[in-house]
């Protein structure tokens, strides 16, 4: 298993690395057999009006699947437990759901879409501006999945949305989680097929004819 550690304005000392090295190494001990890579970002934020303002990233390496944690606190040693608990939480959840998968491998689930209505005018009245520098960016592989393996990408990197290639259509859609709860899948206008009610089978077959509808997926969270 491959452990790297990245610093963000702040230097990462021999006893940082220690520390590191021993939390995260307990924390993913139990999951060696699925886990190919780890990578560990700290940073302190200089922003004064960011606190609490020493985090700790840990991104996971699984199988082919991404999961991650992130904890903040002002102490970077207490961030570091805090995720270290949280990344062992996430991979158990993760192990757990790959045994259950198995387990149903021959059930058959479904994905109900319910349509809803375009709306044209994001900004209403306000006045629509760029931002000022990109702070981040990320980079990461796209293989091909099911909304179904997009909602479990999800639910592991603990984000609101999740980017994927949708292996029925091979175009990029994303899936995020609803203020109202559920979830809901963006797709490019005109791609997506359902029939007459609505309904489309989790791995993207229908049994109805084309329409140029916005879909939302909305599906119950899991515990």
């Amino acid at each position: 298993m491959k452990l790297v550690i990245h610093g963000k304005n702040i230097e990462i000392t021999d006893a940082i690395r220690e520390y590191v090295n021993q939390k995260i190494e307990k924390a993913v001990n139990h999951f060696q057999n699925i886990t190919n890579q780890v990578d560990i970002h700290l940073s302190v934020a200089r922003n004064p009006r960011i606190n609490p303002n020493q985090s700790a990233e840990v991104t996971v390496f699984a199988n082919g699947n991404v999961i991650r944690a992130e904890e903040s606190s002002e102490n970077l040693y207490a961030s570091i437990d805090l995720v270290a608990d949280k990344i062992t939480r996430q991979l158990r959840k993760y192990k757990e759901r790959r045994q259950s998968k198995k387990n149903n491998s021959t059930s058959t689930n479904e994905v109900y879409i319910t349509e809803e209505a375009v709306i044209t005018d994001l900004i209403g009245n306000r006045t629509p501006e760029l931002p000022t520098e990109v702070v981040r960016t990320k980079y990461f592989a796209m293989p091909p999945m099911t909304v179904t393996d997009a909602l479990e990408q999800l639910q592991m990197v603990g984000h609101d949305f999740y980017m994927f290639l949708n292996i029925e259509t091979n175009e990029i859609n994303v899936i995020y989680e609803r203020n109202h709860g559920g979830y809901g899948v963006i797709q490019p206008r005109g791609k997506t097929n359902t029939n007459g009610n609505g309904k489309i089978h989790a791995n993207g077959h229908t049994n109805g004819h084309s329409q140029n509808v916005n879909t939302n997926v909305v599906m119950p969270k899991r515990n």
